[in-house]
């Protein structure tokens, strides 16, 4: 977790922008929106790229509170207090550290020190969030007074479980999708050409991972790089079904 005060410069957006194959115009747009402090959720595939743009633009953004991975009501409120003890929050904490304090003492301290402030925060990794979820991001907006940004691994708006709930003005959702099969075909190339990878048949791997991954840019790093192993060579060419298999196994097994 991390808090931010400060807003960048236009060097560092410039730098933000490049860090980022082919995402001009969803930063353009995902900056504005955090600019604007007003809550939204954030929802895209799994390995689209959200924490990576949203990690991109908040050393811009002053006023941040970054909550990384919120299973749970009660994880979510200890990486905020985490947060806020980082800002500099000690004192009203009356402690450096929330080892060792219980749930409620933790939400306490955290609603305390959130309303009527200023702050932005930014919920992270909200995959298919259960009804109590929801309720402790509802409290953040309503009862806090905060602005809530919520990332959701979500396919499709309806798949942000309960949480869509709290957004439901259509200007309140950004979608971040996969990259169309020609900028596809291109960050494949260059995640090859970056990793060294080398093969008789590149080409059509790299064609046939475009296809495989429905333009997913998570998908396709991920298995550039398996293809790195010897286990799916063969006489210089790249074994395209076994990687696929063991690619779709671990997903399933990770989801």
């Amino acid at each position: 977790m991390s808090a931010s005060d400060n807003h960048g410069s236009k060097g560092n957006q410039s730098a933000g922008l490049r860090s980022v194959f082919a995402r001009h115009s969803e930063m353009q747009e995902l900056r504005e929106r955090l600019l604007s402090r007003r809550s939204f959720l954030l929802h895209g595939p799994a390995g689209v790229g959200k924490t990576l743009l949203i990690s991109a633009l908040l050393p811009e953004i002053p006023r941040v509170l970054y909550s990384p991975h919120n299973s749970t009501p009660q994880m979510l409120y200890r990486n905020l207090a985490d947060g806020l003890l980082t800002a500099g929050y000690r004192q009203r904490f009356k402690s450096s550290s929330i080892a060792g304090k219980g749930a409620r003492a933790i939400k306490g301290l955290v609603r305390d020190a959130l309303c009527d402030s200023e702050y932005l925060v930014v919920l992270d990794h909200l995959a298919q969030p259960s009804q109590a979820l929801a309720a402790a991001v509802r409290e953040l907006k309503l009862s806090c007074s905060v602005s809530v940004i919520a990332v959701s691994r979500s396919d499709h708006m309806e798949d942000a479980g309960f949480v869509l709930r709290l957004f439901s003005d259509r200007k309140e959702k950004a979608a971040l999708r996969n990259f169309d099969p020609d900028i596809a075909t291109q960050f494949a190339a260059w995640c090859a050409n970056k990793e060294g990878l080398q093969a008789g048949n590149i080409s059509q791997f790299l064609e046939r991972i475009v296809e495989l991954s429905a333009g997913n840019p998570g998908a396709m790093v991920e298995m550039i790089r398996m293809a790195k192993s010897a286990r799916y060579s063969h006489d210089g060419q790249i074994k395209v079904t076994p990687l696929y298999i063991d690619y779709r196994l671990a997903t399933v097994a990770h989801t």
